[in-house]
């Protein structure tokens, strides 16, 4: 589904990641992390696409309020789970989107 974001500016933090062999509990901590980012202040909605390579894009009110989201204790918990044993490899990049269109 495509996030209906506000008028920009906004910002967008795009999550790329390929998984590992070992996903065990995986899913559970994923759907876990959307509920959860649903919650925070600041947010604006999601993207999210799975086809060998992972690509989420979580849209965001400001820089405070991904710093915010980046600190949440059980966000970290899961970062530190994705980098010990579900992601083979990841990058995390932040973007200001200035300008959208749609149809």
């Amino acid at each position: 589904m495509i996030a209906n974001t506000p008028k920009p500016p906004y910002y967008a933090v795009i999550f790329t990641n390929t998984l590992s062999d070992d996903t065990a509990g995986y899913e559970e901590v994923a759907n876990r992390m959307v509920e959860l980012a649903e919650q925070q202040p600041g947010y604006l909605g999601m993207e999210s696409v799975r086809d060998g390579l992972g690509i989420t894009v979580s849209y965001w009110q400001s820089l405070d309020a991904i710093k915010a989201w980046k600190q949440n204790v059980e966000h970290l918990n899961a970062q530190q789970l994705g980098r010990d044993k579900w992601y083979s490899a990841f990058t995390t990049r932040i973007a200001k989107v200035e300008r959208d269109y749609s149809l």
